[in-house]
C-alpha cells in the first residue's frame, strides 16, 4: 500500500524543539522592570505566546500608556535579546524525544524547516550548542515576517523557502506543522497545511484545532505523520 505524501514537516522552535519560553519570558522582566512593569506568567501564556518581541513590546506600550516610538522598541528588543542568550546559554535544554524525533525524519528523508517567532541569532545559538542546526534548511524568523502568529505567513514563507530546493514542488497540504500553541494552530491551519500539537506548553482542551495530539514527539511514528496527509 502506497504511503500518503508527506513532503516536510515544519516546527515551532520555543516549547516544541527546546524548552525556552520561561527564558524569553525572563528575559523580557528583565528589561520591563526599568518601566515598572512585570508581566506576569498568565498574561505571558494566555496573552504574548505567538508574538514576536516587537509585538510584544508594542502591546505592552499601548496597554501602559508609554508612547514607545520604533526607534525605542528596537532598542528594548536588542536588550531583551541579549538577555535572553545569556540565559540560553546556560538554562536552554531540548524537549524530551526532540532529537529523536528528528532524526527519524532524516533518517526518512523528510525535509524540515522552522517557522518561529524568535529572532534567528536566538534559534542558531540554541540549536548548534545541540549539534542541531543542520537539520533545519530553511529557518524563518522574526525578522523575516511583518505579522507573527496566528497569521500565516512565517508558515508560507518557510514552504516558499523548501520550495526553493525541492526537486518537486511541494504542496501546502503535503506539509505538518509540529506547534505547541493555540495561535501557531490557527496559523499552521490559514497556510493550509496539517497540524500536530505538543503538550508542552498548553493542555491538549487548549490545543483542540490540532488535527493529532501528543504529549511528547516520540509518540509520532513515520507512519502517524503519513495517515495526515492526503
Amino acid at each position: 500500500m502506497r504511503l500518503p505524501m508527506l513532503a516536510a514537516v515544519i516546527f515551532d522552535f520555543d516549547g516544541v524543539i527546546v524548552d525556552s519560553e520561561c527564558l524569553h519570558h525572563r528575559a523580557f522582566n528583565l528589561v520591563c522592570a526599568r518601566f515598572g512593569i512585570e508581566i506576569t506568567t498568565k498574561d505571558y501564556y494566555d496573552k504574548f505566546l505567538g508574538f514576536t518581541d516587537v509585538e510584544v513590546f508594542c502591546q505592552l506600550s499601548e496597554a501602559n500608556k508609554l508612547g514607545w516610538s520604533p526607534e525605542q522598541i528596537e532598542q528594548l528588543v536588542e536588550q531583551k535579546t541579549a538577555g535572553f542568550k545569556r540565559l540560553a546559554k546556560s538554562e536552554a535544554q531540548l524537549m524530551p524525544g526532540v532529537r529523536e524525533f528528528i532524526q527519524m525524519l532524516k533518517d526518512n528523508g523528510i525535509p524540515m524547516a522552522i517557522s518561529s517567532g524568535a529572532l534567528l541569532p536566538e534559534i542558531e545559538l540554541i540549536l548548534e550548542g545541540a549539534g542541531l542546526r543542520n537539520f533545519f534548511e530553511p529557518i524563518v524568523s522574526a525578522e523575516q515576517v511583518k505579522k507573527g502568529k496566528p497569521h500565516p505567513e512565517g508558515f508560507l514563507l518557510a514552504l516558499t523557502k523548501l520550495n526553493e530546493k525541492a526537486s518537486r514542488q511541494i504542496k501546502a497540504n503535503q506539509c505538518i506543522v509540529i506547534e505547541d500553541s493555540r495561535w501557531g494552530l490557527v496559523a499552521a491551519k490559514a497556510a493550509g497545511m496539517h497540524t500536530i500539537a505538543v503538550t508542552n506548553t498548553y493542555t491538549a482542551n487548549q490545543l483542540k484545532p490540532a488535527d493529532k495530539i501528543v504529549s511528547k514527539l516520540t509518540d509520532l511514528t513515520i507512519r502517524d505523520l503519513h495517515n495526515l496527509c492526503p
